[in-house]
């Protein structure tokens, strides 16, 4: 899977038409795949406790880790006690294993570090999510619903609720790969539970959707923090005037870069891969007053960042009936 999008996934050119039977081969492959666990013929693994799915059908950043913990506190605030799954992109686990709020991103991945720092849940990792959700579970008998952060297409694991993050700029062409940024096609969308929408959708894509409900929501952020103490806040104002690096390694950096532009912040652009590895050498100051960068990545960072370093949090603002329907699904669901 490539760590950048190439550029011939944002339209049909040549490439893209070149690889198109690739493409076809490999939705065709997903779709008996798809149909196979659907059937009965490949083996799923329900657990003692609803699951919800958090997924999406490209590849690319669409603002799926901010929704699973906008989840996870909205299940918080309902009485519920959820537990979180995830695969651990880019980590080194074998297994399956427990992610300590200050865990390696190195060995943990990025992305579930930064949730066992931020969710205030127990989260566990493994390529096998079934038994990752089993381990959770036997670690931590009071949890009564676990959140999986991906694996929309991890058919293995029974799910009770699946939502479904789309960012219409991560659709690109809109073809599967290899041709384009799809895993799964527009028309999955109408199975889902519920569509969360990253900003609007083009009407072919609100069309695909059928009668799935769909909400609109956006990230946003309230002040900057110092990554060495981040109990040290200051408004974007603050940062005004100053000669200013913006590192980001995740899906879509040019959202992040955008984000600081329109405050008013003079920038100086680094799009790195995502999930990039970093070392101290990306982050010295040379050059530039001080560096910005994103909470997925801060966490690679802290050990090595200098003190000029400020991290920008955002946080998911979803409609509230979005949780509200999630909450009927699950206490509907055959294991809640």
């Amino acid at each position: 899977m490539p760590r950048r999008a190439p550029a011939f996934w944002s339209r049909l050119g040549a490439v893209a038409w070149a690889l198109m039977p690739l493409s076809l081969l490999f939705g065709a492959v997903a779709g008996l795949r798809r149909g196979l666990f659907r059937n009965g013929w490949l083996r799923t693994e329900r657990l003692p406790a609803p699951v919800i799915v958090v997924g999406n059908i490209a590849v690319g950043g669409s603002g799926k880790t901010p929704v699973t913990l906008w989840l996870v506190e909205h299940l918080k605030a309902a009485g519920r006690r959820p537990g979180i799954v995830s695969r651990g992109y880019g980590g080194h686990v074998e297994g399956v294993a427990e992610v300590p709020p200050d865990g390696d991103p190195s060995h943990f991945g990025d992305e579930p570090v930064l949730m066992a720092h931020l969710a205030g849940v127990p989260v566990w990792v493994g390529r096998d999510r079934p038994a990752a959700g089993r381990a959770l579970l036997a670690a931590h008998p009071e949890v009564d619903v676990l959140v999986c952060d991906d694996g929309l297409q991890h058919y293995r694991l029974e799910r009770d609720v699946e939502v479904v993050v789309v960012d219409q700029a991560t659709l690109g062409n809109g073809l599967r790969l290899p041709a384009g940024p799809l895993r799964e096609g527009v028309t999955r969308l109408a199975r889902a539970d519920l569509v969360l929408a990253h900003g609007a959708l083009a009407p072919s894509v609100r069309r695909a959707c059928g009668t799935t409900p769909v909400f609109e929501f956006h990230l946003a952020g309230a002040a900057f923090e110092r990554l060495s103490d981040r109990g040290e806040r200051r408004p974007p104002s603050a940062l005004m005037g100053r000669r200013l690096r913006a590192l980001a390694g995740i899906g879509r950096p040019e959202r992040f870069f955008a984000q600081l532009e329109a405050m008013g912040l003079a920038v100086e652009r680094c799009p790195l891969p995502d999930h990039h590895v970093f070392t101290p050498a990306d982050v010295a100051l040379e050059g530039v007053d001080a560096l910005v960068m994103t909470e997925k990545d801060a966490v690679k960072c802290a050990p090595f960042a200098p003190h000029e370093s400020w991290v920008w949090p955002v946080r998911a603002h979803v409609p509230s009936r979005a949780a509200e329907l999630i909450l009927e699904k699950i206490d509907g669901s055959p294991s809640a």
